[in-house]
Order: structure tokens, then sequence, then C-alpha cells
């Protein structure tokens, strides 16, 4: 498929596009950028597919997004949009622990991770560095990055969590919505083995000694987005 170029805007506000299944947080977001004189949203939507759309129609400058959207994944709307629209910068707004997918939303493509609990205070802040060409994460996430690039952490140490691979937390979140082998392969164009795969060493990195509580923990991971 031949690359779209992305043209940012060239009006005055920088638009954006506001992606989260929850009514509630896009308003909220909305109502936040909104009252800025540089900022404007230009659209909301709830997942991937219709996101892709919107921004092949609206020309955002900024795409602002959750990891857990309805039934389609965040991540995955950040690589595709890193694959069609390489220029245009994303800030992933997420309840899920920073200390676990900001790292992760990074190496997808986004420019920055914020948590939801503090949305209200950050965001318009984040949004404009973001737009800016600059990384925006917390402070706490910010030193802890230093930290491991000054310290190899072992396993021992590290969070058990951490140590999933993109793809391992992209099965996970499929899981947690309750869907079967075969819907995830057919979802991720996977095989069903590879899939089955994946789940054994999600088992195995988290501890976890059955398919049903593996279904738990990742039903509670979701429902926490």
């Amino acid at each position: 498929m031949a690359q779209i170029k992305y043209r940012p805007s060239k009006d005055s506000r920088r638009r954006v596009l506001v992606v989260d299944d929850h009514a509630v947080v896009r308003y909220g977001i909305t109502q936040l950028l909104s009252r800025e004189s540089d900022l404007a949203v230009c659209g909301e939507e709830e997942d991937a597919g219709r996101a892709l759309d919107a921004i092949r129609r609206l020309t955002p400058d900024l795409v602002i997004t959750d990891l857990s959207l309805k039934d389609s994944s965040g991540l995955e709307l950040v690589r595709n949009i890193k694959v069609e629209f390489p220029a245009l910068p994303i800030l992933v707004v997420s309840a899920h622990d920073e200390s676990v997918y900001a790292e992760v939303a990074l190496r997808a493509g986004a420019m920055g991770y914020l948590m939801k609990d503090d949305a209200l205070e950050t965001v318009v802040v984040a949004a404009r560095r973001v737009l800016g060409g600059e990384l925006y994460l917390s402070q706490t996430q910010t030193a802890r990055m230093l930290l491991r690039q000054r310290c190899t952490q072992t396993s021992a140490t590290a969070s058990p969590t951490e140590m999933l691979t993109d793809r391992e937390l992209d099965v996970f979140q499929l899981i947690g919505r309750w869907k079967r082998t075969g819907e995830i392969a057919r979802e991720l164009h996977l095989s069903v083995k590879t899939i089955e795969y994946y789940r054994d060493q999600i088992k195995r990195k988290l501890h976890l000694s059955s398919a049903s509580e593996l279904t738990q923990h990742a039903t509670t991971w979701v429902q926490r987005g």
C-alpha cells in the first residue's frame, strides 16, 4: 500500500482528534482543549477503524488516544497511524500503569504518555509539548526510565508485567475482552498455534497457573482502562 503523506493543518489553531471508548472521557478532554485559543478538537472516535478514517478526512495535527478502545487495541492504532501517517504526533492518555505501558506506547510510536488521573491538570501541557516535537512523560516516569538506563534490572527486581512484549500485550488485551483463541488469531493475522504460544508465555511471565486465571487477570486489566 502506498504511504499517505500527512499534511498538518494550516489553521492557526492546532487540530486534535480524541479517541477513547468512554464518552465522558472524550467530553472531558474536549472541554479542556477547547478552552485554549491555540487548540481545537476536530473530531472524536471510539474505535481504531473509525479513528483512522477520521484522520484521513480531518487531517488533525495531533491524535490523543487511549490504549483500550471499543473492540480494538489502542497500541495497534498507534502502530497503524505511524505506518500511514509517520509525521502525525500521538499522545496516549490511559488508565493503565505508566510504569509498564509508557515505554510500550513510545516503542509503538507515541510521543507522550499521560495517566487519566493526571489528565485534568496536564493534558493541555502534554498536548502542546508533543505538538512541539518533544516527548512528554510524567516526572516519575522520566526518572524511572533514566534509572533503567543507568542500571540493568534483573528478573528478580523487575515487575512481571514489564517482561511482556508488545505482541504479548496485544494478546493479553484481547483475552481481557473475552476473545477466543481463534478470534484473536484472526484479529492479529496470526496462526492459532502462535496465539497459544503467546498465551503460554504470558502465563509463565505473570506466574499464572491456568487459562481461567489468565482470563481473570486480563479482564481486570481491560476494565481498569
